[in-house]
């Protein structure tokens, strides 16, 4: 995208100097001494995390950071050792998935979770919440669900059709290229009219062709009032898209802020090429040079 493209950042966003665990002016998400390990090794170790409200805030850091776990812990998927989080002022610790879901915190995967042998439709229909044919019961009676169901329909061909869809919804998400399973996952998403949309790594295995379309609709999701909070690893996106960044590496966050500042700075380059990196360059190199030299001889 040309500069005259790039979205209006949020600024204003934190109290203070910007650097880990800073305070923000309107959290939506706060996380404090969340760890959890997996056989004695660390996972996460965050010692206080707070996520602004109508921002985009990039999830970074190298493989095996403990990106995902968070995602996981945050959203009720696993359970941390120690910690707690609250989510606009409520708390979460302990609180299931489904029900994490139901208050307005929903998340997409790496690998995308969508359920093959249903069609793209029934899929999105899947994702509304309070539906009363849900009830063993009430399912037994379709007078009671049939209208709710109509309506459910309609929206999620509403949104089938803005994430360019909708031709697919009578086919198998099997048959979906792994793109449009990541506009799938999406879509569903939105069924549960979030207010915080958590994504990971939205881009990854997305053809190019594709990739503009997803970025357009991370963009979106913030004009229309939500927040968002994605893991990526493509750092070109990260700083155009961005308003925030946070930096994990080890389970720790070792650095936070704006993308255009965030991203120089040395634990950030630590984190990613590793530390004393150019010590070990030098090194490789002035072997090399001797080999050549006593070539030369």
């Amino acid at each position: 995208m040309s500069n005259s493209d790039s979205p209006q950042k949020s600024t204003g966003l934190h109290i203070g100097e910007a650097g880990p665990g800073c305070k923000k002016t309107d959290p939506m998400l706060i996380i404090d001494h969340v760890k959890k390990s997996f056989g004695g090794l660390t996972a996460v170790d965050v010692e206080h995390l707070e996520i602004p409200k109508n921002a985009i805030t990039a999830l970074i850091g190298p493989n095996g950071a403990g990106k995902t776990t968070l995602f996981n812990l945050l959203t009720g998927f696993d359970t941390p050792d120690t910690g707690e989080w609250e989510f606009l002022g409520t708390s979460l610790s302990g609180v299931p998935s489904y029900k994490v879901a139901q208050m307005g915190q929903v998340r997409t995967f790496q690998l995308t979770k969508a359920l093959s042998l249903l069609t793209v439709l029934d899929n999105m229909k899947l994702g509304a919440k309070n539906q009363v044919g849900e009830s063993i019961f009430r399912a037994l009676f379709p007078r009671s669900w049939r209208k709710q169901d109509a309506e459910i329909e309609i929206k999620a061909i509403e949104l089938l059709k803005r994430f360019k869809l909708d031709t697919k919804q009578a086919d198998f998400a099997a048959s979906l290229s792994g793109g449009q399973r990541k506009l799938l996952e999406m879509a569903r998403a939105l069924m549960t009219d979030p207010v915080l949309v958590m994504l990971d790594e939205p881009m990854a295995g997305v053809n190019p062709a594709l990739t503009q379309s997803l970025l357009g609709h991370v963009l979106d999701l913030k004009k229309e009032g939500m927040t968002v909070l994605f893991v990526e690893h493509d750092m070109h996106m990260v700083r155009h898209i961005a308003d925030w960044v946070v930096v994990m590496a080890e389970g720790k966050v070792v650095a936070e802020g704006p993308p255009e500042t965030v991203m120089n700075e040395q634990a950030v380059i630590d984190a990613y090429l590793g530390a004393h990196q150019d010590t070990d360059l030098g090194v490789v190199t002035g072997r090399i040079s001797i080999i050549d030299q006593e070539k030369d001889k």
